[in-house]
């Protein structure tokens, strides 16, 4: 897939970006999005340790129910006792799937002793940074003229 094919501004050597974050007021976690030519790279990250948990790679393709449907296809790899596996995967499969794009996503968000509420907190702030992502790398790809 090249830029021509994604409708991405950079050029396949360039490698641009930005970072969002949600502004709950609290558990807050962030994303760098960086383009590496028409592949997208994101890595989301937040809490007391940020750090590397989880890696998930996902690529576009037809939906096996119906093939006039994007859908998308991740690997995972979690390092032992982390928990973002989930996260990673959701957001580079819904990426991947919506820009018709490959994604990488890291992520690695640590706080000491959440509480389920914090925990509840954490996984909305999740689903509204996938949210500004999407948003974010939208206004990167040119519109269809």
């Amino acid at each position: 897939m090249n830029s021509k094919q994604t409708g991405i501004k950079n050029s396949p050597n360039l490698i641009l970006g930005d970072r969002v974050t949600t502004q709950s007021g609290s558990f807050d976690i962030a994303a760098d999005i960086r383009w590496v030519g028409s592949d997208l790279l994101i890595c989301i990250y937040g809490g007391e340790k940020p750090h590397i948990g989880a890696v998930a790679a996902a690529h576009p393709r037809p939906s096996l129910k119906d093939p006039a449907v994007m859908s998308s296809t991740a690997s995972v790899i979690c390092y032992t006792a982390h928990k973002e596996d989930d996260l990673a995967k959701h957001a580079a499969e819904k990426l991947a799937a919506a820009l018709n794009t490959r994604v990488v996503v890291t992520a690695g968000i640590h706080w000491d002793n959440l509480s389920e509420a914090g925990i509840d907190q954490v996984i909305e702030n999740s689903r509204k940074l996938i949210a500004l992502i999407l948003e974010n790398t939208k206004a990167m790809i040119e519109t269809p003229s």
